[in-house]
């Protein structure tokens, strides 16, 4: 196997954890801890950094599923660059704090696993677009709950 077919798999796998039997979730929590240590180095408390990072992870995730699918199938679960990409647009702009965290994990596998609400209809495009929409819109989804959760609470501790 060529070094870019190696690098692709080991991207588009996160190093492997695609292989595990419930890698999606694996990822996911994994993401996880990235995005606690995030939050925790001060020269990266810029949220806009985070966007950018998340963005550039999808597009690499885009890219990456289209180079294994030959090789894996489509939409292989192999690939679990999906979920990073989702776990991270599910907490971006949210407020850094652990249960806000556990919350988005719980959401956005919720979200992941089920696809409401047209999440399975993204599966629909071609290639590695199709490989990542999804996990983008159950971010999405995520995010929303998590910031109607957050403005729930704002005001239910107004005295």
């Amino acid at each position: 196997m060529d070094g870019f077919k190696f690098a692709n798999k080991a991207i588009a796998s996160i190093g492997g954890v695609g292989f595990l039997k419930g890698g999606g979730t694996y990822a996911a929590i994994l993401t996880c801890g990235l995005i606690w240590l995030w939050w925790q180095n001060p020269a990266l408390q810029n949220p806009w950094y985070l966007l950018v990072f998340t963005v550039l992870v999808t597009l690499l995730g885009v890219y990456v599923g289209n180079k294994v699918e030959p090789d894996w199938g489509e939409d292989s679960s192999r690939v679990v660059i999906d979920e990073v990409a989702g776990m991270l647009i599910a907490m971006l702009f949210i407020q850094p704090n652990i249960y806000f965290l556990i919350a988005g994990l719980i959401l956005f596998r919720f979200f992941d696993i089920l696809k409401p609400l047209y999440i399975r209809k993204m599966e629909d495009f071609p290639g590695g677009l199709g490989v990542m929409m999804d996990d983008v819109l159950a971010g999405v989804y995520s995010n929303i709950l998590l910031w109607l959760g957050y403005w729930v609470y704002q005001l239910l501790k107004r005295p």
